[in-house]
């Protein structure tokens, strides 16, 4: 098959897995190595077109984000949600500066890893959707710090390809007591920086990799997981208000399961 034709189907896994909780880039490893693509470029390929998810984000809550921006001048309230963001953000840049090189060369290139990972994910999302505590937080734009510090450091468990980061962070978000249809939000707009600097910082560490063959495939990518993201996200909300976490655990059980059995017969 072309290239374009691998890199619309990474697009396509990008943009249905990114927001729910089952690790968009588990799975687009996963895939890579299922359909034989080679290690490099198709690594930062797999990080890269995450941007475009995330713009997904920004164009469905564009005229709430754009209220607290305009507002920080005079609001408390937007300033607050400001700093809840930055202060969710800053783990995830102090630990990937640290461990890009070494996440990218070995966590990447195991695919057992990523099924394990996937595994044992998906058992956590059973546990804490029957053990969440009640919760006394219900709107994403009115976390404490304390709380969105703790969605940060449970961010950071997601640099292992195959935790998920939307299910790391959801999940840190209802253990302390966030709803989790607030939790899901905050984890789409923590999104927003995370995926840009792991963008900007993977675009300069793989430079020598975007050439003028590669940068179209990269492009294609983009757009794909944008418009697939925006129709998951509603739908990814839905359902984990009316089914909870269950649903991604187990499809994360049975992902992670069947490609630990189709590692060991290979």
């Amino acid at each position: 098959m072309p290239d374009w034709v691998y890199a619309v189907i990474l697009a396509v896994i990008e943009g249905l897995t990114e927001f729910i909780p089952v690790s968009s880039t588990g799975m687009m490893l996963l895939a890579k190595k299922a359909m034989g693509l080679p290690d490099g470029f198709w690594d930062t390929f797999a990080v890269m077109i995450q941007l475009g998810a995330i713009l997904a984000v920004v164009a469905l809550y564009f005229t709430k984000l754009w209220k607290q921006v305009v507002s920080l001048p005079t609001d408390p309230q937007a300033r607050q949600f400001a700093l809840t963001v930055i202060v969710a953000f800053a783990p995830s840049v102090v630990l990937g500066l640290i461990f890009h090189d070494f996440i990218k060369a070995v966590l990447f290139a195991s695919a057992e890893v990523q099924c394990i990972s996937l595994i044992l994910g998906g058992i956590v999302l059973l546990f804490v959707d029957r053990i969440a505590p009640k919760p006394v937080v219900d709107d994403p734009f009115k976390l404490p710090w304390q709380k969105a510090l703790v969605i940060g450091l449970f961010q950071v468990l997601a640099m292992v390809p195959g935790v998920s980061r939307s299910g790391a962070t959801i999940v840190g978000g209802m253990l302390f007591g966030v709803e989790k249809r607030a939790a899901a939000e905050f984890t789409f707009f923590l999104a927003i920086p995370t995926m840009l600097g792991a963008f900007i910082l993977d675009a300069w560490e793989s430079r020598a990799q975007l050439t003028d063959e590669t940068m179209p495939l990269i492009a294609i990518g983009f757009v794909v997981a944008f418009v697939v993201a925006i129709v998951v996200i509603r739908a990814m909300l839905a359902i984990l208000t009316s089914r909870g976490l269950a649903p991604f655990g187990w499809f994360r059980i049975v992902v992670g399961v069947v490609g630990l059995g189709l590692l060991t017969w290979a």
